[in-house]
């Protein structure tokens, strides 16, 4: 080709190229993405690993508005307890009595203003066995708050502070929540005040066996909002600035955020907050049944439709599902006419509910769906109100309470009190721990908390043999002797 012609095709396709970028420019709305490269780097001895950051210039979430809200409302909470050391004969002869003196226990959790009058919501487990709780709030002052009530079996606890015209946050819909929706996660990080995250939400009704006991709820909101010690009992709020959930955990192999944080749903808090206020206790309505997720062998067995729905496995006598006529491999369905696919949905309606209240519950039997009214009861079997202090405390330093109908029924025993705190005194001196149940002492049934009481007041020095039960955290059972 001749030098001349050579120049002229170039001279063409330069010409071609700025008429193709000028036309993408203008046709085009939004800007292109810039993406920016930090200067640091991690060296390693395979790679060299930059940080990078890609920012949209416009159509991103402005979090400003609610965040600037949201963290007036938040408080750190800082509790004081003090913890006995074990007796060690060979560190007390090396440092003397001071080594078995009580100590001072600190700790750190976050909690969110529900009223302007001073409630505020908390985890069960950051105040647990706290003596002394006061919270810090975001405009630096530090006020005593004392605890109205608390519920293990959801991890929620109220407190309540001694002040006026606060600012607070609104319950929204955890309902209404849409898998992706952005949230923000708001509390207090290794002590850090006032630290909002954003993420969105990656799954709903999540059971994680994080708690304790029979009658434990866990129906947990996951997001990818970062998480870490610090922000349990804040706020997970929506981009309405409204509370849709209760920071409570997060999955990680280190204890560091790794990705995966979750929260109690407001479905389930807001019910457990409205009972602390009116009894001190939480008014926890059941079915009466032991229960699990139908899996494929069910399904196929059963010959249900899709692979949904929750097993029944017990019938606990005397309960609600009893007087109801369900029977056990009866598939449960539905709950007040709200689809139930797995046990979390189920025990998230149903933590809604009080003793007494009435209900439509939808189950599967021999291919047959079939739908029946339900009296929900209370632990005891009856749709009493509970009132807070129905625990005993005893001279050993224990609290106790009667065993439940459930309890009794899937622990095949008719008699026993269950230990649900434990303080000094000889009952730990014993080995006995939260969550034993006692069926005998001194070779006596017991039955109830006051016969304890009975034998602790009166023989506090002649109690020989104690003897119960202890459930793992397998769920197996073994049974203890502390004496003869």
């Amino acid at each position: 080709m001749k030098p001349r012609y050579l120049l002229l095709s170039l001279l063409m396709a330069i010409a071609g190229g700025a008429i193709s970028l000028f036309a993408y420019t203008r046709f085009i709305d939004k800007p292109d993405p810039v993406i920016s490269m930090d200067s640091s780097s991690v060296q390693t001895a395979d790679a060299r690993a930059y940080m990078t950051s890609f920012q949209m210039q416009d159509g991103f979430p402005d979090f400003t508005a609610i965040s600037e809200q949201a963290v007036h409302a938040v408080v750190h909470v800082h509790t004081k307890s003090m913890v006995g050391q074990p007796s060690n004969p060979l560190m007390e002869w090396f440092y003397g009595d001071r080594y078995s003196r009580p100590r001072e226990v600190s700790g750190y959790g976050s909690g969110v203003i529900i009223s302007a009058d001073g409630y505020i919501i908390t985890n069960n487990h950051v105040i647990d066995g706290a003596e002394n709780v006061e919270v810090t709030l975001n405009d630096k002052r530090v006020l005593p708050a004392t605890i109205v009530g608390k519920d293990p079996s959801t991890d929620i606890a109220l407190l309540k502070v001694k002040s006026t015209n606060l600012p607070f946050l609104k319950y929204g819909s955890s309902d209404q929540l849409k898998l992706g929706e952005w949230v923000l996660a708001v509390g207090n990080p290794f002590n850090l005040t006032s630290t909002v995250t954003a993420g969105i939400v990656s799954a709903k009704g999540r059971s994680l066996n994080l708690l304790e006991g029979d009658y434990k709820i866990e129906s947990f909101i996951q997001t990818d909002a970062a998480l870490n010690m610090g922000n349990s009992g804040g706020a997970l709020i929506n981009t309405r600035g409204e509370l849709v959930g209760i920071t409570t955990a997060i999955i990680s192999p280190s204890g560091a955020y790794a990705g995966n944080s979750f929260a109690v749903p407001v479905s389930i808090v807001q019910k457990v907050v409205a009972d602390l206020r009116e009894f001190g206790e939480v008014q926890r309505a059941l079915i009466g049944v032991n229960i699990r997720d139908v899996n494929s062998e069910d399904a196929e067995k059963m010959d249900l439709k899709e692979v949904s729905g929750i097993l029944v496995t017990n019938i606990v006598a005397g309960g609600s599902a009893e007087d109801a006529g369900l029977k056990e491999n009866d598939v449960i369905v539905k709950f007040d006419g709200q689809g139930v696919s797995s046990v979390p949905e189920l025990q998230e309606q149903v933590s809604r509910r009080r003793p007494g209240d009435r209900a439509n519950l939808t189950y599967v039997r021999n291919g047959k769906e079939t739908t029946v009214p339900i009296v929900l009861k209370n632990s005891s079997g009856t749709t009493n109100i509970v009132k807070t202090g129905e625990g005993i405390e005893v001279v050993y330093g224990a609290k106790l309470e009667p065993l439940s109908m459930s309890e009794k029924s899937r622990l095949k025993v008719d008699h026993g009190v269950k230990v649900t705190e434990i303080n000094d005194g000889k009952f730990r001196d014993f080995g006995m721990k939260r969550g034993y149940i006692i069926l005998t002492i001194n070779g006596k049934k017991i039955k109830n908390p006051a016969e304890i009481k009975q034998i602790t007041d009166s023989e506090e020095d002649k109690v020989e043999s104690i003897g119960g039960l202890f459930i793992q955290s397998d769920g197996s059972v073994f049974r203890f002797q502390f004496g003869n």
